[in-house]
């Protein structure tokens, strides 16, 4: 992915940077994150609530193996593993805690609604704990979060929606979890860059609302519950999309052609779906794509050979559909898998009654949203009219 994880030392440069960089904050001569080790003023009453949420949170802890909360003792919060304090954006001359990055702890327990007392919070990373139940309600009050990373951990409940109320949030990841029901799509009307749901147990459909998403990644992987149809719409996301990854997620639809218009994008996976019809040929507009795949789907007919010639391809991935044709220019890609196809001369191609059954189907055809068109009933037979029979004397 073109975006990587910030690590706990790397969170401190994102406050400065992105959160809460300022002139006055710019010519301090002191680094703005460095855990601090001075006791917390008595009157800061940004650190005296600071204390109470993350005693709460080390209170809500029931196994920590790796001691990572042996230092949260006393209100020097600035002085505790994991906590990183910054000048606060509104008041320079006030320290506050900015960011709590506390990944790979593999700790367990719960997220107390405490965690709500961070007002000041630009930078929340939990992924890859133990930490079960639902994110806290009171994590609406977070209205300077910048990065919520709670991934690959054991979290239940709805999407929380209380992400929704954050306006400077940017960064979503709550993958591999056992979150369910509705992603609200309000989700992909939220100005964010990067939207990682995957692995999830979320049911919902794709709709429009789905291309009006400004992030430059998307990754809704592993979702068999998504469903739904990849909208002709997708084209309105050309100016911010750079990776887009469904693959085992559930749709069955056609890939529209405007899919072109996606000329950032760097990663396309749509593969294990229920994609059918041909590959568009307007995906070879798309100067950027690196790595394509849309392999175990049900697509068929002749590989473009614009796809093939596209200058930064280095993996393109196509086995597994019924595919009957492909330019010798793509077997010049460095990457290429075309196993279980029906092309013929090729290695590992499907067996001829597959490929002949397959060639039998009705033809697919999509509606404008680029959904599969149910097939039309056939016709009812002609009424059958009798011969009246002859009259009886």
């Amino acid at each position: 992915m073109a975006r990587m994880r910030v690590s706990a030392a790397a969170a401190a440069a994102l406050f400065v940077a992105v959160v809460v960089a300022s002139p006055l904050l710019a010519s301090s001569q002191q680094p703005a994150m460095a855990p601090a080790a001075a006791a917390a003023p008595t009157n800061n009453s940004r650190l005296e609530k600071a204390y109470v949420a993350l005693q709460a949170l080390k209170r809500a802890i029931t196994d920590d193996p790796k001691n990572l909360t042996h230092s949260w003792c006393g209100p020097e919060v600035c002085g505790y593993f994991g906590v990183y304090c910054a000048a606060a954006p509104d008041d320079p001359c006030a320290r506050t805690v900015a960011g709590v990055d506390l990944n790979h702890g593999d700790l367990a327990g719960t997220l107390p609604e405490e965690l709500g007392l961070l007002t000041d919070l630009a930078v929340f990373h939990l992924n890859s704990n133990r930490f079960c139940g639902s994110l806290p309600d009171s994590l609406r009050n977070l209205h300077r979060l910048h990065e919520i990373d709670v991934s690959n951990n054991h979290l239940s409940g709805s999407f929380p929606s209380q992400l929704l109320c954050l306006p400077d949030l940017k960064y979503v990841d709550l993958r591999f979890n056992n979150l369910c029901g509705e992603v609200p799509a309000a989700i992909f009307e939220k100005k964010i860059d990067a939207l990682f749901i995957n692995n999830n147990n979320f049911d919902f459909k794709l709709t429009e609302s789905f291309s009006n998403s400004t992030a430059s990644v998307i990754v809704l992987a592993n979702l068999p519950k998504l469903g739904g149809c990849l909208p002709s719409s997708i084209g309105d996301m050309a100016e911010t999309l750079n990776e887009l990854v469904l693959l085992n997620s559930g749709i069955s639809s056609c890939i529209p052609p405007e899919i072109g218009k996606l000329d950032k994008l760097t990663v396309l996976d749509l593969s294990f779906n229920g994609f059918a019809g041909a590959l568009p040929e307007t995906i070879g507009h798309m100067r950027a794509l690196e790595q394509l795949n849309v392999a175990h789907n049900g697509l068929a007919g002749e590989i473009p050979d614009s796809i093939c010639a596209l200058p930064h391809l280095k993996n393109f991935t196509y086995s597994h559909n019924f595919f009957c044709g492909e330019p010798h220019r793509c077997l010049e890609v460095p990457h290429v898998d075309d196993r279980q196809n029906c092309i013929a001369g090729r290695p590992d191609q499907r067996s001829g009654e597959e490929c002949i059954a397959f060639l039998h189907r009705p033809p697919v055809h999509c509606d404008a949203h680029g959904c599969i068109a149910p097939l039309s009933p056939p016709p009812p037979p002609p009424p059958v009219h009798y011969a009246s029979p002859p009259p009886v004397y």
